[in-house]
């Protein structure tokens, strides 16, 4: 099996991209040699773990054997990780845009099991670490002082381990535990189709998921409606494997918790995530006093729809308004292109890079995962994939994802301990790209139905960040307490989720029309609260934005530091670069004011607008 460059199936049709960059194909000597390595390294850092008694025990001072050990061991570490992301990045490549690939979704098994000892030499490590003292092994040796930030978050880490031989057993178990579940979630969902009823009675269109769910933004309302009705009906058709799924891996998440010394299923995210309680509870805080604002963008755009209940369906959640326009592929390329240009050639340039060097896979088809994503590979290489439908959404989807790679460019120069960047501020560059991208179309726009269009499709994906994260938010902490007690229901699942949509979304949205099997979409519960972190990355990147409005030169000498810096610290230490207190609930108050004033503009617009004709 050869990695060919795939031709386009017409003229300016989205990509698929180019992994041969990396090896020739699957069955390539090129890539089983590139794993036999990554196999070979594991078995040398367990050995040196051994020879340099690298493991937990009783405190005790640091000593010279202490620092020769801590010197091999990052270093052969960094080493490890750097080979296993650009093999694991590889296979994930392909076992992304094609579930039926049988070669690839073999070797992403094998890799698991392969690496999954990975995490219990870092246990032992953070153990280590603890046992000697973050503070003297910086204070001793050059190589730790480079990685301060990571021993010290180690050492706090080794509060919440196992025994070496429990840790150990979890992570063997895991391959037909956790991942197993989220493998079998992400295999049932990317092979999912649709049957949407077509125009002509009696006729149907067989559609992957994901492009069913990009129907959401078709201008024509019937098309919107009966491609969620079709949806509704599919995910009815695998709602019990997909909770049984999600009952077994949360099960097992509550489990290890307990048994690590967590006091609740929210503190491990809090960690990963370099956030503190405080922090998550100021933004909270906002956040609950913006859900009526948006409550109120969501029945202003009901009303432009004609909804006699003055509050939107789940359908139209995403339908377009005003006058929106349609975009080619080379269009939606050059339109995120000409937006970077307004921050910097820098960022600009990214864009062709990544056109030129075919990162990007952008088709939707049936195998395919939904969503969106971009993936650091090698080097200041990443890989993008998109599912993308021709709307402003999804060029807006686009520059969100370029903007994790430029991020990625920055973190280029970093090892790779240094670049372990927690999901809160991985979402910093994505967020304040998008805003850059937003900004300049407000700019270009001409009249009040393409403004329109343009704030609709900005406020979508706002409420989406805050409103809708916020139920599922709700909806985890309620799923985890209620797992502690036993298996949930199908049923009960879906009372969870349609209750905490209900809570996110007041009045805005029609409480007899919900989505009950978002648990089932959304992959992202098989990592523990990964929500909330899009919301701070939303809300940090507008604040972000809004420091770089008021002095764009000197944000711009700054920037690029903070990005490759995002693994260096905590989100506290690394927003008061920029003069932010995470910590002050006014500054998410002050973030959110921005999507206010938009609301305002969006409210005045769709007020003025000429009344909707029959739907």
């Amino acid at each position: 099996m050869v990695d060919v460059a795939a031709p386009p199936s017409g003229a300016g049709a989205p990509p698929h991209w180019d992994t041969s960059a990396f090896f020739p194909g699957l069955d390539s000597r090129e890539l089983a040699l590139a794993s036999e390595q990554v196999v070979a390294d594991l078995a040398r850092l367990r050995a040196s773990f051994d020879e340099h008694g690298i493991r937990g025990g009783e405190r005790r001072p640091v000593t010279d054997a202490d620092v020769t050990a801590v010197e091999a061991a990052l270093p052969a570490l960094n080493a490890l990780m750097e080979r296993s992301r650009l093999v694991s990045g590889y296979v994930h490549a392909h076992t992304t845009t094609d579930a039926s690939d049988a070669e690839a979704a073999r070797l992403a098994s094998r890799l698991q099991a392969d690496l999954a000892p990975v995490a219990t030499l870092v246990k032992r490590l953070e153990a280590w670490v603890a046992r000697v003292g973050a503070a003297a092994l910086v204070e001793r040796s050059a190589v730790a002082a480079d990685h301060a930030f990571w021993l010290q978050r180690a050492e706090r880490a080794a509060a919440h381990q196992m025994s070496e031989a429990e840790e150990d057993l979890a992570a063997e178990l895991g391959l037909t535990g956790g991942r197993a579940w989220q493998k079998l979630h992400a295999d049932v969902t990317a092979r999912l189709v649709v049957e949407v009823p077509g125009p002509e009675p009696g006729r149907c269109r067989v559609l992957p998921m994901a492009a069913a769910r990009g129907l959401a933004t078709d201008p024509d309302a019937a098309v919107r409606r009966a491609a969620f009705d079709a949806e509704i009906a599919a995910w009815e058709t695998v709602a019990v494997p997909l909770a049984a799924s999600l009952n077994a891996f949360k099960g097992e998440a509550n489990a290890l918790n307990r048994r690590r010394g967590w006091s609740d299923s929210l503190d491990p995210a809090l960690h990963d995530n370099n956030v503190d309680r405080a922090t998550l509870h100021a933004m909270q805080a906002a956040v609950l006093a913006s859900l009526p604002d948006f409550a109120r963008y969501n029945r202003a755009k009901a009303a432009l729809l004609g909804h006699p209940s003055g509050a939107l369906p789940w359908w139209d959640l995403l339908a377009p308004v005003g006058r929106g326009r349609r975009f080619a592929w080379p269009e939606a390329t050059h339109a995120v292109g000409e937006a970077f240009a307004t921050y910097s050639p820098k960022l600009a340039g990214l864009v062709q890079r990544a056109v030129d060097e075919r990162w990007l896979d952008a088709e939707p088809r049936p195998g395919k995962v939904g969503g969106a994503f971009c993936m650091p590979v090698e080097g200041d290489a990443s890989r993008v994939l998109v599912n993308f439908d021709g709307s402003f959404d999804s060029v807006q989807t686009l520059a969100h994802e370029l903007g994790h790679a430029y991020h990625n460019t920055n973190l280029a120069g970093r090892t790779a301990l240094q670049r372990r960047t927690p999901m809160a501020l991985a979402e910093t560059a994505s967020i304040f790209c998008e805003t850059v991208m937003v900004q300049a179309g407000l700019a270009r726009a001409t009249d009040a139905a393409t403004r329109l269009a343009i704030l609709d499709t900005d406020l979508a994906g706002a409420t989406q960040v805050v409103a809708d994260i916020h139920s599922r938010f709700l909806f985890e902490r309620a799923l985890c307490a209620e797992r502690d007690r036993g298996v949930l229901s199908v049923e009960r699942l879906c009372e969870l989720m349609t209750g905490a949509q209900q809570s996110a979304y007041l009045d805005g949205v029609d409480h007899d029309h919900l989505h009950p099997y978002l648990w089932a979409v959304k992959g992202h519960y098989y990592t523990a609260y990964y929500n909330w972190p899009y919301t701070f990355g939303l809300l940090f990147g507008t604040g972000l934005y809004a420091s770089y409005r008021r002095d764009p030169d000197q944000f711009r000498q700054g920037y690029d530091d903070l990005l490759s810096a995002t693994g260096l610290g905590d989100a506290a230490e690394l927003a008061a670069r920029f003069g932010i207190d995470v910590r002050d609930e006014a500054f998410w108050a002050a973030s959110l004011d921005v999507l206010r004033g938009r609301i305002d503009d969006f409210c005045a617009l769709a007020e003025a607008a000429p009344p909707p004709g029959p739907s």
